[in-house]
């Protein structure tokens, strides 16, 4: 078998460490993917705060995360990115179907809307308590994946999200996941733990750094 040429993914670097990998959760998405289909790949850093000339030729909108194929073709948005994968490198596959394909997907709104909130009465945080109740009863139900027994493209779509959740949230709310949701736990667990993501993970203080600014807007 010829060896393959390792594909280029354009990330987010972390914010004043542009040699450090940042903080996107849409990029890790990305690295996440190739990691588990052990597809070689080399990761270009983008400074988000000043975007490189090269970069932004090939991606006018500026915009990471962009997978660069083998044929030369760049490609962004991270759905569509993911889908270019799974379809060039179908093994393993990591095809939710599609009835499960939006579980979760809520989420990181009512994430976003909880963290920026200044109102305790808005409703925010009682939103995403009933997104995280969802996706516990269906874990409950079809876990420990959302596909069972095998980690799918909706794990890893939702994996980096929940952590930028667990991490912002304990940092400038003091909030925390319920206990109660013992199958969230179990699933977030699992997720970070898994060696794909101890590898294109950032750091904690990256993901509050990234945060920060739109917590005190």
């Amino acid at each position: 078998m010829a060896a393959v040429a390792p594909v280029e993914v354009c990330v987010k670097a972390a914010a004043g460490k542009p040699d450090t990998l940042g903080d996107c959760p849409f990029s890790q998405r990305v690295l996440l993917t190739l990691e588990e289909k052990k597809v070689p790949y080399e990761v270009k850093l983008v400074d988000i705060g000043n975007k490189p000339e090269w970069f932004l030729e090939i991606n006018p909108e500026g915009k990471v995360p962009v997978l660069k194929g083998g044929d030369g073709k760049c490609i962004a948005d991270s759905d569509v990115i993911t889908q270019v994968i799974e379809e060039k490198f179908p093994t393993p596959s990591l095809v939710t179907p599609p009835e499960y394909a939006s579980v979760g997907s809520k989420i990181f709104p009512a994430f976003v809307k909880f963290l920026k909130s200044k109102d305790a009465s808005d409703g925010s945080e009682k939103a995403l308590l009933d997104e995280l109740q969802a996706l516990d009863e269906h874990l409950k139900a079809h876990g420990p994946y959302i596909n069972g027994e095998n980690v799918s493209a909706a794990d890893l779509s939702l994996a980096p999200k929940l952590f930028h959740l667990q991490v912002a949230l304990e940092h400038f709310k003091g909030w925390k996941i319920p206990e109660n949701l013992t199958n969230v736990h179990a699933y977030t667990k699992a997720l970070f733990s898994r060696e794909s993501f101890v590898k294109t993970k950032p750091s904690e203080e990256h993901v509050i750094a990234g945060w920060a600014p739109k917590v005190n807007a």
